[in-house]
């Protein structure tokens, strides 16, 4: 395969539980990668190449990366159970609790951050596996509407110094309401929804 059939090729669908779980969690580091390194540099402006360099800031950078992304894995794994609901005509509770199983599952397979040690990372987890919990509490929501509830706490993982974030939150909402909507667009389209739904009931 050539490079320009490799650049133009359409992404492979989404026909099995395992290239579910990787659409979570490599969409999950995407949103929540993505956010924080735009946010920093935004506010770092001529000096962010110089501020990237330090060693200080590249932890930080670090921390925060992994602190967030099991906001990721809650905010794509709430995406994903709304496209299932809407392609497939499982119930529910089996759609929040199958894939619930996959994020924890996608959680599992990272080694615990050096930066943030063993009791640390199962506290993330534990809160990861509480916040899938209250899916199933509400009706599916929108996916502009679902970074509501975890927006204030990405906000507060910038590795910016909180005196210098200004009034940045509405800024930072809107671009986790954008990139989750793209989330749902993308897993709509390639989703195999009766290959997904036999693999699903097969489960039950």
């Amino acid at each position: 395969m050539n490079f320009l059939t490799k650049l133009f090729k359409r992404p492979e669908p989404i026909r099995n539980t395992s290239a579910l779980t990787e659409f979570i969690t490599a969409n999950a580091a995407f949103v929540v990668q993505k956010g924080i390194y735009e946010y920093a540099r935004a506010r770092a402006g001529h000096y962010a190449k110089v501020l990237f360099s330090e060693p200080g800031f590249q932890r930080a950078v670090e921390e925060s990366r992994w602190r967030a992304y099991p906001l990721g894995l809650a905010m794509v794994g709430e995406v994903a159970t709304a496209v299932l609901q809407q392609a497939t005509s499982l119930p529910r509770e089996t759609v929040v609790r199958a894939v619930s199983d996959l994020v924890l599952a996608g959680f599992d397979g990272f080694e615990v951050p050096a930066v943030l040690g063993e009791q640390e990372w199962r506290g993330l987890r534990a809160s990861l596996s509480e916040r899938l919990d209250r899916i199933s509490l509400h009706p599916p929501k929108r996916a502009m509407d679902i970074p509501e509830t975890f927006a204030e706490a990405y906000f507060a993982l910038m590795p910016i110094h909180e005196s210098l974030r200004g009034q940045d939150f509405p800024t930072l909402k809107n671009y986790l309401r954008i990139t989750l909507c793209n989330v749902h667009d993308e897993l709509t389209k390639r989703l195999d929804a009766p290959a997904i739904t036999a693999e699903f009931s097969g489960q039950i």
